[in-house]
């Protein structure tokens, strides 16, 4: 059925991500019609974070490519009971059988401080500033609508920003000694390379991806909090994954982290 309006769309969008996530049912269609612009897909989004009433542990940010909107990244939140510090054995994470399934190799980036809600514009060194910790980490990117990747970044946004867990790998030790930008960065799947990338390939990289999120959430309103996390964007790409899969994520040759592939 066909909302009778833009505010009945963005509330039936967001009911029907939230219940199908809930529930682990693939939607074969988008569920109602799909967002035009940026601006309603983060409405959406709010209205669905709004109705989970679940604790948010940090945010991912990924590429838009080609740009929209004068716009070339976009985010979505990390959930706390989907966040979790990797162990010797790795840890299964959940995705949506039936729907849109992918690994990412990414640096993550702690808050050290609730930025300053008034301040809409950061240069790199103040967006910097505000991390105090640095971990190599693996996102996992799920939706229940298969075709959450096809049809453009507003719809990527409208639910989650196709984010579905977070995976925290070793500290980055000393890493405002050194350039980060500079690692080689690989993901495998089942022992199979994917490629190998760098993040000076990634726009302005990982703290450009932290200023791009403090000045999003500054215009939308809405605080970060000193712990939260910034999963910064997918360094050697967005690889889609079987359940059952093995996932590690080689960062330099020095540091690694894994998971598997489970489904929800």
């Amino acid at each position: 059925m066909q909302p009778d309006s833009l505010q009945d769309n963005i509330a039936q969008i967001a009911h029907r991500f939230v219940a199908a996530r809930r529930d682990a049912t693939p939607l074969v269609d988008y569920p109602g019609t799909m967002p035009a612009a940026l601006a309603e897909a983060y409405a959406m989004q709010d209205a669905a974070i709004a109705l989970t009433d679940r604790p948010i542990s940090g945010w991912k940010v990924g590429r838009i490519n080609p740009p929209i909107e004068g716009c070339d990244r976009l985010a979505g939140p990390i959930f706390a009971d989907q966040t979790f510090e990797a162990s010797a054995t790795p840890r299964a994470m959940t995705v949506y059988a039936g729907g849109f399934a992918a690994a990412e190799a990414e640096f993550l980036l702690r808050i050290a401080a609730t930025p300053d809600a008034s301040k809409t514009s950061y240069t790199l060194a103040e967006a910097t500033a505000l991390i105090d910790r640095v971990c190599v980490g693996i996102e996992i990117a799920s939706s229940p609508f298969g075709g959450i990747n096809d049809h453009g970044a507003p719809v990527t946004v409208s639910d989650f920003g196709n984010n579905n867990g977070l995976v925290i790998g070793p500290e980055v030790v000393g890493w405002d000694q050194f350039d980060i930008n500079d690692w080689p960065v690989e993901l495998t799947i089942d022992g199979k390379s994917t490629g190998v990338a760098t993040a000076s390939d990634m726009l302005d990289g990982p703290f450009g991806a932290a200023r791009f999120l403090f000045e999003l959430m500054a215009q939308r309103g809405i605080a970060l909090t000193a712990g939260q996390w910034i999963s910064t964007g997918a360094v050697s790409g967005v690889h889609q994954v079987a359940i059952g899969a093995q996932v590690a994520a080689i960062f330099d040759n020095r540091l690694t982290v894994e998971c598997s592939i489970a489904a929800q």
